[in-house]
């Protein structure tokens, strides 16, 4: 009688672990759809900012009321400085260095969330940062320079976003989907001059095209796949699946842009990962509570 009744489980977790995978894909997708999107970063950032938020507050339906300004304005920037990331550097770049955020979520955590600063932590900003260092070597432009410190700023945003949303579900101050959403809805506000100055190339077929795809589906659709997926993946098993997003999106842009990371990219990508990774893999010991959150 057990075996029947566990069956369904492990369909559902499966079920769930590809719903994790498929949020992974699709925001893997963002670094080709915006080198396609043809109008200029904050005009893309603005568009497919404003159509995922009215995706989010048809679909999702959150209160606003219960949103939090700061995170809301952490994620804003994020999403806005990752697009001009991308824009103005390689997609590897914008995407690896935003990706240094969990070391900065590690430095913030004591301050923000009154969680301990271990050694094994360290260790990992240590490395993040050693392999945001690559990056620089060598001969890089101007443009691209722009572009990768937008991107280190991506990152932090990254960070405070995690923190604040965080904070947000172990205190009960806020609803992460009200937040991100109101997020959204600032960050198409403060490009909307950029937007409409873009506004022809923003409705050509191209231009309509690329923004219901980066809102409706590289976010809107894989935020509920993800949101649906967390509810039986373990969180750090989340983390290591969503780490497809890094590895994938330059793929996609070599094969759909033909746009090739350099080999420092490539090498301080991979201990940036490596850092994120042998952070989730090997958690430090949690001290003794008798609360849940």
């Amino acid at each position: 009688m057990q075996r029947p009744a566990a069956e369904p489980d492990v369909r559902e977790m499966r079920a769930a672990v590809l719903a994790v995978a498929g949020a992974a894909v699709l925001w893997s997708t963002g670094g080709l759809f915006i080198k396609l999107a043809p109008m200029p970063a904050l005009a893309v950032a603005g568009g497919r900012s404003l159509i995922a938020g009215v995706f989010y507050l048809l679909v999702l339906r959150p209160n606003l009321r219960t949103a939090r300004w700061s995170t809301a304005a952490a994620y804003a920037g994020c999403i806005v400085t990752f697009v001009a990331a991308t824009k103005l550097t390689t997609a590897a770049n914008a995407i690896f260095l935003q990706y240094t955020g969990p070391a900065y979520v590690l430095v913030l955590s004591p301050f923000l969330l009154d969680e301990p600063f271990r050694p094994l932590d360290a260790v990992c900003v240590l490395l993040s940062l050693l392999g945001m260092s690559l990056f620089f070597v060598g001969k890089v432009e101007a443009g691209q320079l722009t572009g990768n410190l937008l991107a280190i700023a991506s990152g932090v945003f990254f960070a405070l976003t995690i923190v604040l949303l965080r904070r947000e579900a172990k205190t009960g101050t806020g609803d992460t989907i009200a937040s991100t959403t109101l997020g959204n809805l600032i960050a198409a506000a403060a490009t909307a001059y950029w937007a409409v100055r873009a506004a022809p190339a923003i409705g050509s077929l191209q231009g309509i095209g690329v923004l219901l795809y980066l809102g409706v589906v590289q976010l809107g659709l894989a935020y509920l796949l993800f949101s649906r997926g967390v509810r039986k993946v373990p969180a750090a098993e989340a983390s290591l699946i969503s780490m497809l997003e890094p590895v994938l999106n330059p793929v996609w842009v070599l094969i759909g842009f033909g746009e090739r990371p350099g080999p420092w990219a490539v090498a301080g990508g991979a201990i940036v990962i490596a850092a994120v990774v042998a952070r989730t893999l090997l958690p430090p010991p949690q001290r003794a509570s008798t609360t849940s959150v």
